[in-house]
């Protein structure tokens, strides 16, 4: 019988080991759920992985995700956990199922089918609701096993909705004793395990009803009251997002919480078309209070933020089209059949204009910021890449050009319209966000917006386009991307344990082949409870992804071990380690 020194050796790979700095060519090994050597490995591995010319990263921790409702009934994290992603946070956007009474199922239900794009027949046929508090809710899901860690947050929406009723779903004001309960519960959740407290404050996250959330606007004494119950657990993360619509106004507030409670604020940011240089003054607002000691981050992402039209999405440009509406009721080939006649092409490119109630009208017909997507995603493209100026340069109607790309091939074809962070047409601003020193790395949205937004890829994305592929402006650092979406995003919530290439540190590793990393043409899958279909984006290139100790992929393929677990509350520093 041959006895090995370690359970995984990992050979010959180019160490990127999240300090941010430039890689070195070396080995690494694990044993048990550690990493045990770094540099020249001595000694076998029951398991050895040759990475000779491959990459070798910590597990990307991706802190802005969805998967409330996926984590109950699936034991893969999917899309994440396909994009070398190896921790997740949930429970953002003050959106989640927990706490929740029996007769709240359903209010729950509309306002994250409303806010995230979760159908409600995949919600209400994939939750047991097994739980009534946060407690129980961690209790149920820590259960289940999963390919990847998962933590969460305690969510404002359903938290007020527990403790107010009625009235805290219609938006009225808390009196006392509702915010010392809010206040009670949420300190509860924390010593839970939640590694947070989420919010939203903007009119974007809507009921399916078209209701704000419970949320919107609450109070300032309401959110103080909240975030003193983060103070008095001492840990936990304030993670907001607003519309700004108060302008000085909001930033006092959202100061005045991070100061008083004396947590951490995360906040979410981008460029909007129509205010395309706002986010300089939110960006030179969250240098200044952490000039003066005060911890608050932007949370950025590394691409547009966009949605994604097609025959099989949830929306096409002419979903709204009186014409149209006729046969959206067709399965896609006999949809494609009639698409494909003359006179049905003729008769909806006639009605395209006719106004439209929808909310997503400007988006679904903004074809000066539309593009094909095609089957290499390319998600900065120039301005005349766009459908109005392909048809401005052949003579055509943008509707028309929309048309022919949706009804070639199979109808699988994607159409795109970046609503955030591509106001220039470039992605300059993406990138200052992303390097300055007081932002975060997120809002990949894992789990959420299955049939209009496929952006759980983000981290690929910032491998691929960021480091290696793009040509419209500077790239990044290797070593400084490494480090943004592992160590960094690690820290923000106090995951000390992770995020490094270090004797001692959680063995969350990724093996990549950076040469030919690669993102896939999102693709409709239907894999959801009650046959519900979402948008799925493959990658290749990841040679392996493991998790603590574990090897949970293995090119692409999940190898069916499911070594994630739940973590509860912020996470030390190996003692060993700490004490170097």
């Amino acid at each position: 019988m041959t006895l090995h020194d370690h359970d995984i050796v990992i050979r010959g790979g180019t160490i990127y080991d999240g300090t941010g700095n430039a890689g070195f060519v070396g080995d690494i090994a694990i044993n048990g759920h550690s990493i045990s050597a770094v540099g020249s490995v001595r000694g076998s591995g029951m398991e050895e992985i040759d990475a000779t010319g491959k990459l070798i990263t910590p597990g990307f921790v991706d802190i802005h995700t969805h998967y409330d409702g996926q984590a109950t009934w699936d034991e893969r994290l999917t899309p994440s956990s396909e994009h070398g992603v190896t921790t997740v946070v949930m429970g953002n956007c003050g959106v989640g199922f927990a706490p929740c009474r029996g007769e709240d199922h359903d209010r729950l239900i509309s306002l994250m089918e409303g806010v995230e794009d979760i159908p409600n027949p995949v919600l209400a046929e994939g939750l047991s609701w097994n739980w009534e508090s946060f407690s129980d809710f961690l209790n149920a899901i820590e259960e289940k096993p999963h390919d990847i860690d998962f933590a969460c947050q305690v969510p404002h929406g359903p938290l007020r909705v527990y403790v107010m009723g009625q009235r805290g779903a219609d938006r009225e004001p808390a009196n006392d004793e509702d915010i010392a309960e809010m206040a009670r519960l949420t300190e509860e959740g924390i010593k839970a395990g939640a590694l947070g407290f989420s919010t939203s404050r903007t009119l974007n996250h809507r009921t399916s009803e078209g209701d704000p959330t419970p949320c919107y606007q609450a109070a300032e004494i309401e959110l103080a009251g909240i975030a003193k119950a983060l103070e008095n657990a001492g840990n936990g993360v304030l993670q907001i997002v607003s519309d700004f619509t108060d302008g000085q106004k909001e930033l006092d507030l959202l100061q005045n919480l991070a100061s008083s409670s004396g947590r951490p604020l995360i906040l979410s940011m981008g460029q909007s078309a129509q205010s395309p240089d706002a986010w300089r003054n939110i960006l030179q607002w969250i240098e200044a209070q952490n000039s003066n000691n005060v911890d608050v981050k932007g949370m950025v992402a590394t691409r547009p933020v966009g949605i994604l039209l097609g025959l099989d999405a949830s929306m096409n440009p002419f979903t709204n089209n009186p014409a149209y509406k006729e046969i959206e009721h067709l399965p896609l080939p006999d949809r494609l059949l009639e698409m494909r006649k003359p006179e049905v092409k003729a008769r909806i490119l006639e009605l395209e204009a006719q106004a439209s109630d929808n909310p997503f009208s400007a988006i679904l017909q903004n074809y000066n910021a539309m593009f094909i997507l095609g089957k290499s995603p390319d998600y900065e493209q120039p301005r005349e890449a766009s459908l109005a100026a392909i048809a401005e340069r052949e003579g055509t109607t943008a509707a028309s050009q929309a048309y022919n790309a949706m009804v070639a091939d199979d109808g699988s074809e994607l159409l795109y319209t970046p609503f955030l962070n591509y106001a220039d047409f470039d992605l300059e601003a993406v990138r200052e966000m992303m390097l300055h020193p007081n932002t975060v790395l997120g809002l990949g949205d894992g789990g959420a917006h299955v049939g209009m937004i496929c952006d759980g890829s983000f981290t690929t994305t910032l491998m691929t386009h960021w480091t290696r592929d793009r040509t419209r402006g500077e790239k990044v650092d290797l070593g400084w991307a490494v480090k943004a979406h592992c160590r960094d995003t690690a820290m923000a919530y106090g995951l000390s344990d992770r995020g490094l290439l270090k004797p001692g540190f959680k063995a969350d590793i990724n093996v990549i082949d950076h040469d030919n990393l690669m993102l896939h043409k999102p693709e409709i899958v239907r894999d959801l409870p009650a046959g519900g279909k979402r948008l799925q984006q493959r990658a290749s290139g990841y040679q392996a992804t493991i998790v603590s100790g574990v090897i949970i992929q293995r090119d692409g393929q999940p190898t069916g071990a499911l070594p994630g677990k739940l973590v509860r509350g912020p996470q030390s520093i190996p003692m060993d380690v700490a004490a170097e």
